[in-house]
């Protein structure tokens, strides 16, 4: 079974960012090849409205066939309050529990990001899981793309 892999926006910055690419590029190349199949959000479109058009276009190299897009829900918006609310990051992260709550609800496989600071943290993670057990949730994989390497 193919893996559900969700992508908040730092992965596409990732894609033309040089301190990022040599990990985010192996990855939507597993995309292309359909080794995975990718889940992004309303959100993550609308965080891409003000950023340049080539990362823009990153979009685009997903083949609808491999992907599956998602709306916010109201479930997961008080998902992402109750984050806050348990103290796991500040009120000015909403957007970043967002993301977790969006791939918390549609069960992916792993989310992947390259926001350290607030989302692939083992202090958050960890958070962010003691949250999602306390309201009856599934726990999430959360990593960089780095850590989806294959290795050979």
């Amino acid at each position: 079974m193919k893996q559900r892999i969700y992508i908040d926006t730092s992965v596409v910055g990732g894609y033309h960012d040089t301190e990022f690419m040599e990990f985010t590029r192996p990855l939507f190349e597993k995309i292309r090849n359909g080794e995975v199949t990718i889940i992004y959000s309303s959100l993550l479109e609308r965080e891409l409205q003000n950023a340049p058009e080539n990362v823009k276009d990153v979009i685009k190299l997903i083949p609808k066939d491999f992907a599956e897009y998602i709306e916010i829900s109201t479930e997961s918006i008080t998902l992402a309050r109750k984050y806050i609310e348990e103290n796991v990051v500040g009120k000015t992260s909403f957007d970043d529990c967002l993301h977790i709550a969006l791939a918390t609800l549609t069960r992916a496989d792993i989310l992947v990001s390259w926001n350290f600071k607030h989302i692939v943290n083992v202090k958050r993670i960890r958070g962010y899981n003691s949250v999602n057990l306390k309201y009856g949730y599934h726990q999430i994989d959360i990593r960089s793309p780095r850590e989806l390497m294959d290795y050979e």
